[in-house]
C-alpha cells in the first residue's frame, strides 16, 4: 500500500477540476507558481500547457501579457537581506519584459519594490516600494501591535513611476499624504509595514487606484496633488487585494475577509463597488461561504463577456464564475514546491502551490501563440 500524501491540497486533486464549455468564456490562463524558479505557464481551457516561459528569477508575485504580446514579470532580486520577517514572502526587486521565447528585453531593478508593477509601455513602470520611518515618524503611525517595529523602523509604502532609463517620472509617499488616524493599522497587525499597498493600478482618468491591505481601504490617488480623491467606506472591504477599474467605472475587488466587521465566520468574496455611491452592486462567494477563504493574496479579473476569473491564491486554485455566480471552470496549480529563503520557509514550511494572480487572455491577444501552433 502506498503511503498517503500528507499535503491536503495535492491530495484533493490538481489540474483541471471542472469545465462547462457552454458557460465558460474560454481563452488562455496565465500564472506563475510562487515557489517555482521562474516558470510561467499559459494553459488552455482543458488545463493543458500551451506555452511556457523559463525566467532566471523566482516570481516576485506575478506575470502579465502586455498589449504588445510580451510578458511582464516581477522577479525576486537575489541575495537581498530581509528587512522584516515577511519581506522575503512578498518582495520583488526585478521588473522585466520578456519576449514570447523568453528573451529578456529590458529590466528595471529596485531592491525595495514589492507586490505590484505595471508596465505602461515604452519601458515605463508603475510600482510599489518602501521607505523607512524611524523615531518620531515611526511613532506617528497609528495602530498595530505595540513594539512590533523591527529595530524601531516602520517601513512605509511609496509608489513610483520610472522611465525606461530608470529615472523617476512621478512618486507618492504614504508618509506624506495619508492621515495617520484615518489610515491606522489594524490592532492585530505588526507595525513593520504600513499601510501595505498590495496593488497599484493606473486609472483611465490618469489617477492611481491602490489597495491598502493593513488598513482595509481601497483608494484613488490624485496624480496631480497626491491627495486621496476617493476611498471605500470603512467595513466595505477587509484586508483586500487587487482592485481593478471596470469599463463602467466601477471597482472590482478581491475581498479576503480577514477581520471583517460583524462576521464571526471568515470567508472571501469578490465584489463590484459602484464608485459614485460606494455601494456593492455585485458579489460572488461560494454557496458554502466558509469553503472559499483566502486569508492572504488573491485576485479577480472581469472578462470581456461578463464572467469573472478568480485566483484563490493560497490554494493555487483558479476558477471562473458567471454573473449569476455559476462556477463554470476550475483548475488547481499542480506545481508544488517549498520556499527557498529560510525566513519564508520558517513561516510557511510545507510545499505550496500558491499563485498570486492569474490572468485570462483571448487567442486574439496572443497572435504569436497562433503562429507557434501553425509552425
Amino acid at each position: 500500500m502506498s503511503p498517503i500524501d500528507q499535503n491536503l491540497r495535492r491530495r484533493r486533486g490538481t489540474g483541471l477540476i471542472a469545465l462547462d464549455p457552454s458557460a465558460s468564456e474560454g481563452g488562455y490562463t496565465l500564472f506563475a507558481p510562487l515557489t517555482g524558479t521562474g516558470e510561467v505557464y499559459l494553459i488552455d481551457p482543458h488545463g493543458e500547457v500551451a506555452h511556457e516561459w523559463k525566467l532566471p528569477y523566482r516570481p516576485g508575485r506575478h506575470a502579465r501579457v502586455l498589449a504588445n504580446g510580451n510578458l511582464a514579470f516581477s522577479g525576486v532580486l537575489p541575495d537581498q537581506s530581509a528587512l522584516f520577517p515577511m519581506w522575503h514572502k512578498y518582495r520583488g526587486g526585478v521588473m522585466l519584459e520578456a519576449a514570447p521565447d523568453g528573451a529578456i528585453l529590458r529590466e528595471h531593478r529596485d531592491p525595495l519594490q514589492h507586490h505590484d508593477a505595471h508596465h505602461l509601455g515604452e519601458g515605463r513602470v508603475l510600482y510599489t516600494a518602501l521607505e523607512p520611518l524611524r523615531g518620531a515618524d515611526a511613532a506617528a503611525v497609528r495602530g498595530g501591535v505595540p513594539g512590533s517595529e523591527p529595530d524601531g523602523t516602520v517601513w512605509a509604502d511609496t509608489i513610483k513611476e520610472v522611465d525606461a532609463d530608470g529615472s523617476v517620472r512621478w512618486s507618492w509617499s504614504a508618509a506624506e499624504h495619508l492621515d495617520r488616524e484615518e489610515y491606522a493599522l489594524h490592532p492585530d497587525y505588526s507595525r513593520e509595514h504600513w499601510p501595505l499597498i498590495n496593488s497599484v493600478v493606473p486609472l483611465a482618468d490618469g489617477n492611481v487606484l491602490a489597495s491598502l491591505r493593513s488598513v482595509s481601504a481601497v483608494v484613488v490617488i490624485s496624480r496631480e496633488t497626491g491627495e486621496i480623491l476617493w476611498r471605500t467606506e470603512p467595513g466595505t472591504v477587509s484586508q483586500q487585494h487587487a482592485p481593478t477599474e471596470l469599463d463602467n467605472g466601477n471597482i472590482l475587488v478581491f475581498d479576503n475577509g480577514v477581520f471583517r466587521p460583524g462576521s464571526d465566520v471568515p470567508y472571501s468574496r469578490v465584489i463590484e463597488i459602484d464608485r459614485s455611491s460606494g455601494k456593492i452592486v455585485w458579489e460572488y462567494h461560494d454557496p458554502a461561504r466558509e469553503s472559499f477563504f483566502a486569508p492572504f493574496m488573491g485576485s479577480a479579473q472581469r472578462l470581456a463577456g461578463g464572467n469573472t476569473l478568480v485566483t484563490d491564491s493560497p490554494a493555487g486554485r483558479l476558477f471562473e464564475v458567471t454573473p449569476e455566480g455559476y462556477l463554470c471552470w476550475e483548475y488547481v496549480n499542480p506545481y508544488f514546491g517549498g520556499y527557498r529563503e529560510s525566513e519564508v520557509r520558517g513561516l510557511f514550511p510545507a510545499e505550496h502551490n500558491a499563485v498570486f494572480r492569474a490572468y485570462r487572455y483571448t487567442a486574439r491577444e496572443l497572435p504569436w501563440l497562433t503562429a507557434e501552433a501553425g509552425s
